[in-house]
């Protein structure tokens, strides 16, 4: 156990990093203020991985800017990826080689400077089925995979392909099934917990100098004659509606986008396409492996991904038309991961050993083809109007290019000389001095009293801001107690959630500043009470308050098991569209407690009779 402030300042050797910005309740108020009582040079919508990215590529400039999400940050597409940074080895075969250089020379920037704490190298095997042709084919793709993976002398960061024999193979993989290859070859790309790494670039952003809010949703935009000259904000938390004033707004809602162009009244120069893809969490012992897998199906490629504990399976491509904010995985989309991945192993996986099941949206460029795996992942940036910059499409890993461009087109309007971006050497908070902690595992525990393992488990999430977590459990020696269901997190994690990383509400910290609620067995419902009385000491929440964030939750989870036993997506849709919204159902018990204090609803809560309940889901969020 931490015994010693002493021990809390040996994580960094560099005392005069600067302390990061909280993005607590306080920091919360304060940011909320600046936003309406000030005009902004840029105002960016969406807290999703390239919105968060615009704000810290803008911030950076030198620039005064805010940012606002409906929701929290990475809660759309940004949480439900594959987890990786890669250039995408498919993308090769379609000839987008200027695509994959693209996204290799990001994974190098990510692995080695912007974000080594977050960022790591992840080992696949391509396992191969013909002995000759087909060998030389993929390995000429690996061999230009490594070779774009260079830029400006700098390595990738990486190890390069290896050829194996099948006997390798197999010492390698116990599980796999002799008969399903004659050989195969090993290739790197990176993995990140893709949640935290957008929470990360929102502290960065306020780091910096931006003004940022969760919960803080975008109704319509304000107007001077055919030029955006702002946005109308609803903060959710409080029920307060008001003006944000800004140069450029900057729309990076993703999959929303379009939903988001229509309140300007403006048709879009292109289409955003929702595209689905689930994702299986199953524990790491149902099969054993050195390395993930990359699988062919007949319609794309199929990851098997190690996880900490866990692998990860995925993923599905099939149109979406319904609810943005939850999509549902079904029972088909299960089935159809679970034939895949067992037509490789020896020991077929079975509905039993699936832990947790998260599905998400890809927003795609609509217009190329019919079939959503064959749209393009490239991204757009248009000035649709007179100060409304758009970006859509993309993909995760090209999230810094994606927000320069944007950022790039918001200047372009700008009076004065504003510099260039410069977030390609901007180290992420928690990442400077990191490799000098990591050196330094093994005598932080011994400080500490902590196992080595929790050490690693902090320094790869939270890299040095570890010190901020060792000195909350120096204060409270009962927050290094586990989590109950979920062993990997403890709870000086929730606290710190809550206090420094922007969560508001329960959900937010089991979904996205941990994921328990995809790795844990129960998937979080052990841990939710405990985790929502950790948060109210923060959050002053009451006992009431503590217990609707409970119940939401229960909620949430009783409804995505029961979609996933459905047979289609609509039926899917429905059913977990009967879980409640946590906002709407504090906009409920903001209402019923004005109606007692004064015996009549008020006029806010009249005039806002639209806007909550299905109004408020069908509302656009925010997120990238």
């Amino acid at each position: 156990m931490v015994t010693s402030q002493s021990a809390v300042s040996t994580v960094t050797s560099n005392p005069t990093v600067a302390k990061p910005s909280r993005l607590g309740p306080a920091e919360r108020s304060a940011a909320i203020a600046a936003l309406r009582d000030s005009e902004l040079d840029v105002l960016v919508v969406g807290g999703g991985i390239v919105g968060t990215g615009a704000a810290v590529d803008a911030v950076t400039r030198g620039l005064s800017v805010g940012l606002v999400e409906a929701r929290d940050f990475a809660s759309g597409t940004s949480s439900r990826s594959s987890k990786l940074v890669h250039g995408g080895i498919r993308y090769l075969e379609q000839l987008d080689f200027r695509l994959v250089r693209e996204a290799l020379i990001e994974r190098g920037l990510l692995l080695q400077r912007i974000a080594p704490h977050l960022v790591k190298p992840v080992r696949f095997l391509y396992p191969l089925h013909k002995r000759v042709w087909e060998r030389f084919y993929i390995g000429a793709g690996m061999m230009l995979y490594d070779i774009f993976s260079y830029t400006g002398g700098r390595p990738p960061g990486v190890p390069h392909h290896r050829h194996l024999s099948k006997r390798q193979v197999l010492r390698a993989i116990p599980s796999i099934a002799p008969n399903a290859l004659v050989g195969g070859i090993t290739y790197y790309d990176a993995q990140v917990d893709d949640a935290r790494y957008t929470a990360t670039l929102a502290r960065t952003a306020a780091h910096y100098g931006a003004h940022v809010a969760t919960r803080v949703r975008v109704e319509g935009f304000v107007k001077v004659g055919e030029r955006v000259v702002g946005v109308q904000a609803h903060d959710l938390e409080t029920d307060e509606r008001f003006e944000i004033r800004a140069k450029q707004v900057v729309n990076a809602t993703g999959v929303w986008t379009d939903d988001t162009q229509a309140m300007v009244g403006e048709r879009g120069q292109f289409k955003v396409r929702a595209s689905k893809g689930i994702h299986l969490v199953v524990p790491r012992d149902r099969f054993q492996s050195k390395m993930g897998l990359l699988l062919r199906t007949e319609k794309s490629v199929l990851f098997v991904i190690p996880w900490g504990r866990h692998w990860l399976i995925g993923t599905t491509d099939t149109d979406w038309h319904l609810d943005k904010a939850h999509p549902a995985a079904t029972a088909a989309d299960i089935d159809y991961l679970l034939a895949h991945v067992n037509e490789v192993l020896n020991v077929p996986l079975t509905r039993e050993d699936v832990e947790g099941v998260y599905a998400g949206l890809r927003p795609l460029l609509a217009g190329e083809s019919e079939e959503t795996s064959k749209l393009s992942r490239e991204h757009l940036v248009a000035h649709s109007v007179p100060g409304l910059v758009v970006i859509a499409g993309g993909k995760w890993t090209t999230y810094r290019v994606m927000a320069k461009d944007a950022v790039d087109a918001a200047v372009d309007a700008l009076d004065g000389k504003i510099p260039e971006s410069t977030t390609m050497e901007i180290a992420l908070v928690g990442a400077e001095g990191y490799q000098a902690a990591w050196n330094r595992r093994k005598r932080i525990a011994a400080d500490t009293g902590l196992h080595v393992a929790r050490i690693e488990h902090f320094l790869n999430r939270y890299g040095t801001m570890t010190e901020d977590i060792l000195a909350l459990i120096t204060e409270d020696p009962s927050l290094a107690d586990p989590l109950p269901g979920a062993d990997d997190y403890v709870g000086a994690e929730v606290v710190y959630a809550a206090s420094h990383e922007g969560a508001l509400h329960l959900e937010d910290v089991l979904a996205r500043r941990t994921r328990i609620s995809i790795e844990a067995w129960d998937r979080g419902v052990s841990a939710a009470p405990v985790a929502a009385r950790l948060m109210a000491g923060v959050l002053g929440w009451d006992a009431e308050r503590e217990e609707r964030e409970v119940q939401t939750y229960l909620k949430r989870v009783a409804a995505e098991r029961a979609s996933q036993l459905q047979p289609d997506d609509e039926s899917a849709d429905r059913v977990r569209l009967e879980a409640p919204d946590i906002v709407d159902v504090d906009a409920q018990a903001l209402k019923e407690t004005r109606t007692a204090r004064t015996g009549a609803p008020s006029k806010a809560d009249a005039d806002a009779s639209g806007v909550t309940g299905a109004g408020a889901e069908d509302a656009p969020t925010t997120d990238g």
